[in-house]
């Protein structure tokens, strides 16, 4: 059966008249016969005892009569559902972050896609780097959201903002009285750095900036993400070198300066996605992000 016979059924169920029924579904009679006909053949039973008057349903026909509604129903819902998938406003999107990714633009982000789609499944996955590129490579995100992504084949990557760079501080610290700090000011002093990684990242940046300045860098602790790191700046552990974003966190203790070095700019942050994928949702995902004028993130800089 198909769902137009189901369609020509249901009306000829209701109306109990073929010339009824015909003029309901905007035809003539002779195609609503034989669509009714082409349909028991298919059920291999009688679905209608013809009377002079009309029509009546035998007992088949009264079972097919219970379920062709919802049959129906779920052929219209399956359609409206294919189509607004067709339309990028139905379906799922997965999508990689790092911890401090959702402290500022990123949050802004989904906030206006689910608005936009809200019935577009956003699954968020917590993942370092590697992770994101791997997971990406193996389909099980459709994009990420990093810093300092390598070249990788097959990936392709884009600017989202660029964020401040930022010295955190215990608020005791002699430095704290400073506007803006430099290299030079943080040699020797205890640095927390993170992500421990073995792939390029802010702490490899970090100490290649120190080399080309010609001070010494003194790493008392490497950790994983930048909540640690911070939490070991409130406890006056040491002082870390981080991005603007990580002063939305607003832990206790902790008061923030603006990092002045030509070897630690303005730091990228990006979005990572499989090359060639033609999914519509990602690309309404990154019509929005365009939309985005890559400024930099400055505030809360000097919040304590």
């Amino acid at each position: 059966m198909n769902l137009r016979q189901l369609r020509y059924f249901l009306a000829l169920a209701q109306d109990k008249n073929f010339g009824r029924a015909a003029e309901r579904l905007h035809i003539s009679q002779p195609p609503l016969t034989r669509q009714i006909r082409a349909l028991e053949q298919s059920v291999g039973a009688q679905l209608f005892h013809r009377t002079p008057k009309g029509v009546e349903l035998t007992e088949v026909g009264k079972v097919l009569l219970e379920e062709a509604p919802n049959l129906l129903a779920v052929a219209q819902r399956t359609q409206e559902r294919v189509q607004r998938s067709a339309q990028g406003l139905a379906g799922r999107l997965d999508i990689g972050l790092f911890t401090s990714s959702v402290l500022d633009v990123i949050p802004r982000i989904l906030t206006s896609f689910h608005a936009q789609r809200p019935d577009v499944q956003l699954g968020l996955h917590t993942m370092n780097k590697p992770q994101q590129i791997e997971a990406l490579l193996e389909r099980r995100i459709d994009i990420g959201f990093n810093r300092l992504v390598p070249i990788t084949p097959g990936i392709r990557v884009e600017v989202v903002a660029r964020e401040r760079m930022l010295v955190a501080l215990p608020k005791n610290h002699a430095l704290c009285t400073h506007e803006t700090l430099s290299l030079a000011e943080l040699e020797d002093q205890p640095m927390i750095v993170y992500p421990n990684l073995p792939v390029s990242g802010l702490a490899q940046k970090v100490a290649e900036a120190f080399r080309r300045e010609e001070r010494r860098l003194h790493v008392v602790q490497e950790v994983e993400d930048v909540l640690t790191s911070l939490s070991l700046v409130s406890a006056g552990f040491g002082v870390c070198i981080t991005t603007a974003p990580a002063a939305r966190l607003g832990l206790p203790n902790v008061v923030y300066r603006p990092l002045y070095s030509p070897w630690l700019p303005d730091i990228e942050l990006n979005c990572l996605y499989r090359e060639g994928d033609r999914s519509i949702l990602l690309n309404e995902m990154l019509t929005l992000i365009r939309t985005i004028e890559p400024a930099v993130v400055r505030e809360s800089a000097h919040r304590a």
